[in-house]
């Protein structure tokens, strides 16, 4: 019986040859080789330089948002860009997050939109799943807003809000021709109550600004 001749196949890139004993011999070409190594290598840099951008350090510095004077470093991950983005979003629809205009917002409607963001934010929290309020950087971020609520919030309206709406409500019933400016003007504690309005304005702008940044931060 004849033997089998070899088959082989070459071109400038590549040749492969299968054997009489069915072994297959495959060459290439240097160019090719260096292509794949080219290629392999980018891939690999675009995979490191992606991690770095998604997994990069975020900080938040406490002491801007007036609870504390510790700095938070985290790796954002998914889940707590969504949460922060829910809260941005809060934040930049009510005007516990917009610059406050003392001569022309109203201190009753300003604290009606900070008690909302208190609910609204309690229940963003409460939906979060516990699997995830477990890892360290969602748990940073769920204290973080937990603090700016009890500690940034609640002194201020604790201190102010009682007094002032009971003030007001008594005023607004006997000078209701007047506007609710200026009869909020007349509160006798009015100069204190809003500088400490501005400077709680001042920090939640802040908070605001974090969220964001945090948001788009690749």
């Amino acid at each position: 019986m004849a033997e089998a001749t070899p088959t082989t196949v070459d071109s400038d890139i590549f040749s492969f040859a299968l054997r009489n004993d069915w072994t297959l011999n495959v060459q290439l070409s240097a160019i090719p080789i260096a292509i794949i190594g080219i290629a392999i290598l980018l891939l690999v840099l675009a995979w490191r330089y992606w991690s770095y951008r998604r997994f990069t350090d975020f900080e938040i510095d406490s002491a801007e948002l007036g609870i504390g004077d510790t700095k938070l470093s985290f790796k954002p991950n998914t889940m707590d860009r969504q949460i922060a983005y829910s809260i941005w979003v809060e934040l930049s629809t009510r005007k516990i997050g917009l610059p406050i205009d003392i001569e022309h917002d109203v201190i009753s409607e300003i604290y009606d939109s900070w008690y909302s963001f208190f609910g609204v934010t309690r229940e963003l929290i409460k939906s979060i799943p516990v699997s995830k309020v477990r890892g360290d950087s969602t748990g940073k971020i769920i204290r973080l807003s937990i603090e700016v609520l009890n500690e940034g919030l609640r002194p201020h309206l604790t201190q102010w809000q009682a007094r002032y709406r009971r003030w007001y409500d008594h005023q607004i019933k006997d000078d209701f021709e007047k506007s609710p400016q200026d009869i909020q003007k007349g509160f006798p504690h009015y100069d204190e109550l809003c500088a400490d309005l501005l400077t709680i304005n001042n920090r939640l702008i802040k908070y605001r600004q974090k969220m964001n940044e945090l948001v788009i931060n690749r």
